[in-house]
């Protein structure tokens, strides 16, 4: 895979991972579905598990490409806040645009 592919996987998957939380009822997405909902402090974990899991993704492919850059505390800050901006469009359907009962 070229190194173009290689960032464009990871962004698709971060979009698609940091909404995951949001869309579906299931705990980790293949999990039991919650009885009345998940709630927010759930979905949070699940996003930050999520985020993680796309970094492993990302640090995978970064190897294969070749040697790992060291990143310090400044990278995590900057691909947290975007982690969350992509879940944005998620949040807005789950609480904002979803009609509760």
């Amino acid at each position: 895979m070229s190194l173009t592919g290689s960032v464009w996987l990871v962004i698709v998957a971060a979009l698609i991972a940091a909404n995951l939380p949001f869309i579906n009822q299931r705990w980790l997405v293949v999990g039991p579905a919650a009885a009345h909902g998940k709630p927010l402090v759930g979905r949070l974990a699940e996003l930050i598990l999520l985020y993680f899991l796309v970094g492993g993704l990302a640090l995978l492919l970064e190897r294969r490409a070749g040697q790992i850059a060291p990143q310090g505390w400044e990278f995590y800050a900057i691909t947290g806040t975007m982690f969350l901006t992509l879940a944005f469009p998620g949040f807005v359907y789950r609480y904002l645009l979803r009609r509760h009962g």
